[in-house]
């Protein structure tokens, strides 16, 4: 648990045009996911945060061995293989000329070239990584906004998951839709609706519940944390969510805590791990989840303090 660092302000006014920069720029990097096996709900495609940024998994493919880091506290883009590495400069300018430059770096590096310019799950981007020519100004405060938001809403959400018995995928950035995710599985299979696209039907093919938080976007303007249940069950009106201040918004069938909300709590951090229990109460109660796939949550070294769970 993060103990001295400050729970910041996010303003989704201020943070807009960066986070749809960096949104932008990190799917060049994440496109090597697609190439890896997959798993239920994309799980392995998350970019882990780091100390200093979002970075990818790390790839075996055509016989290079390597990773990518966006380094958003310094401004660039390390780039890590067994043949060598190379640093690219984040800075104003287009994804475009972003996008050569790396492709330039990886081919130097023995890598292949990412499988798809194609951006996605960005409202409005018709243009592809490599036609993409709008100049983006590089905002270091912003940059260093986004990271805290991630890191502190990832350390709460890595609390919440430690009990779980099931199958959790590391939580990480879905680079995609730009969000933190923490996901969890039931290990039942679901029929995904046929009118969704290709990928959105791959993420539903088991029953989840999924908790995260994003920067919000036009439509929803409130950075802060979501979550969801699926299937979406009946009778998450008028619950209770953990938090004084989250609430369920049927229409667009998520469970919303803003970031305001949370920083206004006496601990942020347990704040978010309440939510995310009750998420994970609702989803017992009102969609037959098992209570037992949750266990104690044990304190690591210190878990002689830890109260054993009962026979």
């Amino acid at each position: 648990m993060i103990e001295h660092l400050a729970w910041p302000a996010l303003v989704y006014e201020d943070l807009a045009p960066m986070v749809d920069y960096v949104n932008r720029l990190v799917q060049v990097a994440g496109k090597y996911t697609l190439n890896e096996l997959f798993e239920p709900g994309w799980g392995d495609v998350v970019l882990d945060v780091t100390p200093r940024g979002l970075m990818t998994p790390t790839f075996r493919q055509h016989g290079v061995t390597f990773t990518v880091h966006y380094r958003l506290l310094d401004g660039d883009v390390v780039i890590e293989t067994n043949t060598g590495s190379r640093t690219l400069a984040l800075r104003t300018g287009s994804v475009a000329a972003f996008h050569t430059s790396f492709c330039n770096a990886a081919a130097e590096l023995g890598m292949p070239r990412p499988g798809s310019t194609v951006i996605c799950e960005i409202p409005g981007a018709s243009s592809g990584l490599d036609r993409d020519h709008v100049e983006r100004s590089w905002d270091h405060d912003a940059a260093q906004l986004i990271w805290a938001g991630f890191n502190l809403a990832a350390d709460a959400l890595e609390t919440w998951q430690a009990p779980y018995r099931g199958h959790r995928p590391r939580v990480g950035v879905m680079w995609g839709g730009f969000d933190l995710s923490a996901t969890r599985y039931r290990g039942v299979s679901t029929l995904p609706p046929p009118d969704r696209p290709a990928f959105v039907q791959h993420g539903m093919v088991e029953e989840y519940v999924s908790v995260g938080f994003s920067f919000g976007s036009p439509e929803t303007p409130d950075v802060g944390m979501y979550a969801y249940i699926w299937p979406q069950p009946d009778g998450l009106e008028g619950r209770s969510w953990g938090v004084d201040g989250a609430a369920w918004h049927p229409d667009a069938g998520l469970v919303l805590l803003p970031w305001t909300t949370v920083r206004d709590t006496a601990d942020p951090h347990q704040a978010i791990v309440a939510f995310g229990d009750a998420v994970y109460d609702a989803a017992v109660e009102t969609a037959g989840w098992p209570p037992d796939l949750v266990g104690p949550r044990f304190d690591g070294w210190h878990m002689s303090r830890t109260p054993p769970p009962l026979a």
